[in-house]
């Protein structure tokens, strides 16, 4: 079943056009990889999927869950690198709505945020200052946290950048583990490579236009088979 239906999007920045006529569907359970240069209009897409006041034409369809049920890991920045909380605190803010530190959530909510962090595998963190954490660790919170806003979609732009070789391993590891566990996943990804092992289907931006389908289908796409 679709889950995420785009029909002839286009988007623009300044009054100028990122990107056009761009159509996808997403499934249950699947795995997008989005690829493309920079400049592209990855992000730009990701933030559109969110609704975040990116000004487009198109239509964009979601079914079976709302558009504020989709879990999101931005691009990390230098802010969330020194947030003056908890690992804890950090996963809990996933649930929006509620007085911060974790004052206003409900008992069945901190729950779920520990079983969250059970099934990535960071309890042993929950205590420890973010700020104190290593940048796989603050990597994996910050996906805990996307993972407690998400109801069938996670958003991930970029999740591995900034990080060590085994640390990306990792991540990699969890994110096939959402997956498996019938998370549909949409990344952005600079590593075209990974991208194709990685993902069951490709979204490739470009100034000549897009391509959707398959990683089988983009590899014939990229020999000139397609």
């Amino acid at each position: 079943m679709s889950i995420i239906t785009v029909k002839n999007l286009c988007a623009f920045y300044e009054n100028r056009e990122i990107f056009k006529n761009l159509s996808f569907t997403v499934h249950e359970n699947e795995y997008l990889c989005i690829i493309g240069d920079n400049g592209s209009g990855k992000t730009t897409l990701m933030k559109t999927l969110l609704g975040m006041n990116i000004k487009h034409t198109g239509e964009i369809e979601y079914n079976g869950f709302n558009r504020n049920e989709i879990g999101w890991l931005p691009q990390k920045t230098e802010a969330q690198r020194d947030f003056p909380a908890s690992a804890f605190e950090v996963v809990l803010s996933g649930f929006g709505g509620k007085s911060f530190l974790g004052l206003g959530y409900s008992k069945k909510l901190k729950e779920k945020a520990i079983k969250n962090m059970e099934i990535l595998g960071i309890s042993e963190l929950c205590h420890t200052s973010f700020r104190e954490l290593s940048g796989g660790q603050q990597q994996k919170v910050l996906l805990c946290r996307a993972l407690c806003a998400a109801k069938k979609v996670l958003l991930l732009d970029e999740p591995v950048t900034g990080l060590d070789s085994a640390s990306q391993e990792e991540m990699y590891a969890l994110i096939r583990k959402l997956h498996k566990s019938g998370m549909a996943i949409i990344m952005i990804s600079h590593d075209v490579e990974r991208a194709v092992r990685e993902a069951c289907h490709i979204l490739s931006l470009s100034e000549n236009g897009s391509f959707f389908g398959s990683d089988a289908q983009y590899v014939s796409y990229c020999k000139g088979e397609f």
